[in-house]
């Protein structure tokens, strides 16, 4: 795993809504973040934090998003659009002693992270709109460690194909 250049606690707010399917009767998505939310175990007892009509939504944990040096760009380019997200991905259980269906597994701000859990398929993965004290956060992170790297065009070997003869050796090597 990646060393962290700096990290942020977050409590990940969930929300169990009930949907109108054959197969499933509710839905589980990630829909806010608390920074500086008190120390609890995603895979422990949520707090319930309000409900509705076909709704309820769950403080469901604290977990750390880390910052990394390298990672800049994409935290730039996450920073650019309106609003910047912090996603948030939740992972189904496998183990029955915890109680709830997901969990929330990891929580980034980087899109690229987020797109590589999105690839894998498994798990649930959502942004949700950052918290002004969670970009300044993310901005002066930027402002400290960003370094623009100069694109540099490479220059392509001239290809012979008389000389190579498509992957072959030629004649002049041949004994």
């Amino acid at each position: 795993m990646k060393q962290n250049d700096e990290r942020l606690s977050l409590g990940i707010v969930v929300e169990k809504r009930k949907v109108d399917n054959p197969w499933i009767d509710h839905a589980w998505k990630p829909v806010a973040v608390v920074a500086g939310a008190a120390e609890q175990d995603p895979r422990g007892h949520w707090k319930e934090m309000g409900h509705g009509d076909g709704w309820t939504q769950y403080l469901a944990g604290t977990l750390h998003m880390g910052l990394f040096r390298k990672e800049t760009e994409a935290y730039k380019v996450n920073l650019s659009q309106h609003p910047p997200r912090v996603f948030v991905v939740l992972r189904r259980r496998e183990d029955q002693t915890i109680p709830n269906e997901v969990y929330p597994f990891f929580v980034t701000a980087s899109p690229y992270e987020a797109q590589d859990f999105l690839d894998a398929g498994d798990d649930i993965v959502e942004g949700v709109p950052m918290p002004d004290s969670v970009i300044a956060f993310v901005e002066t992170f930027i402002s400290e460690f960003h370094v623009e790297e100069e694109f540099h065009k490479r220059k392509r070997k001239r290809y012979e194909v008389d000389k190579l003869g498509f992957g072959k050796k030629g004649p002049e090597t041949i004994n």
